[in-house]
This record gives C-alpha cells, sequence and structure tokens, in this order.
C-alpha cells in the first residue's frame, strides 16, 4: 500500500512536499475546513504545527501555514489554521492538500510505502531487467491506485497498477521498481 497523493510538478522544493489530508469545504463559521486524510497514521495529525498548502485558490504555493488545531469529526478532519478566521478566507483554501516537509513524516509500516517516495523510481521488467520508464505521476484510478511510468521503449507512457502481483520488487533507496505486466498490459497502453 501506499501513502499520501502526490504528483510531481516541476515547481522546485514544495513539490517534495507529502500531503497528508484534502480540505474539502468549510466548517462553521471561525475559519475551520474539513478535510479527507490522506495518511493512515491516526496520530498524525495530533503532531501537525506548520504545513503548506498545494492548490489553493488564495494561497499558490505560498508561505506556510500555523495549524491552531486539528480535531476529528467522524472520518474527517477539521482544521483550523492561524489567521482563518471566516468562512471567505477558508473558502480560498476549499480543494487544497495539506503537506507537510518530508523530514516530518512517519515511517511508513513494513511492506508499505510513500507515494512520494514511488516518483521519480526507474521501473524495470521482472524477468528481463528491460527498462520500462520512470515513475512520473501516481493517480488515484483503481482500487490500489496507478502508478503513471513515461520515458520507456518508444516513449510511451504506461499505466502500472500498483498491486503487490505486479509490482514485484520496490526499492525507494536505490529508485528502482521491478515489475511483472500481466499479459496484454502494454497493449491496453498502446
Amino acid at each position: 500500500m501506499a501513502h499520501g497523493v502526490f504528483r510531481r510538478t516541476g515547481r522546485g522544493e514544495e513539490e517534495d512536499w507529502v500531503a497528508v489530508a484534502r480540505l474539502t469545504r468549510t466548517w462553521g463559521n471561525r475559519g475551520e475546513l474539513a478535510a479527507v486524510p490522506l495518511s493512515s497514521h491516526p496520530g498524525r495529525f495530533e503532531r501537525l504545527a506548520e504545513v503548506r498548502l498545494r492548490g489553493a485558490k488564495g494561497i499558490p504555493g505560498g508561505p506556510a501555514l500555523v495549524v491552531e488545531s486539528v480535531r476529528r469529526h467522524g472520518a474527517r478532519l477539521i482544521f483550523k489554521f492561524q489567521g482563518v478566521e471566516s468562512i471567505a478566507e477558508a473558502e480560498k483554501l476549499r480543494g487544497a492538500e495539506v503537506c507537510i516537509a518530508p523530514a516530518e513524516r512517519l515511517p511508513p509500516p513494513s511492506g508499505e510505502w510513500y507515494v512520494s517516495d514511488l516518483i521519480g523510481c526507474e521501473v524495470v521488467d521482472w524477468v528481463t531487467g528491460r527498462r520500462l520508464g520512470r515513475v512520473t505521476a501516481w493517480l488515484e484510478i483503481g482500487g490500489a491506485g496507478t502508478l503513471e511510468v513515461a520515458g520507456g521503449e518508444g516513449g510511451r507512457e504506461l499505466l502500472i497498477p500498483f498491486a503487490r502481483s505486479i509490482c514485484r520488487q520496490i526499492d525507494v533507496e536505490l529508485k528502482r521498481i521491478a515489475v511483472q505486466l500481466p499479459e496484454g498490459l502494454k497493449e491496453l497502453n498502446a
């Protein structure tokens, strides 16, 4: 399993920040926002002090925001940021991803990876060792998520499901993923 939604943007250091939640709508009238967690670490949100927002209408790649509080409300999180005091101010942040610096990530459980660590990995064929390309994005299409792989043979882009039966060996330190593609997958991507 992979944690955190992430897509390379080519915008510098901001792209290395890791999304841990997505702000969905305003909550109440004090500038709070409801969010969907993108991290499976339950204690992750209690420790947040400073975050950046990616994709906020009102803060394009902007400065760090101080988190005043985060509380759970069912499956959702309710965020309160310092300096965001009204519905109008909160509305500008709706749809943004709440991101943390890579150094603040908690280690993933054994056998799991952060999506941000998968981006940039070279993808090779499990059997032949032939290079298929490099992971350029993580897509939320399908149950387990999908790796977008580009720069392979003929410049073709491949969409590879992130399933244990396909992604046979994952080494984020070596930035390498060995895959055993099911028959016909390359043709589906053509």
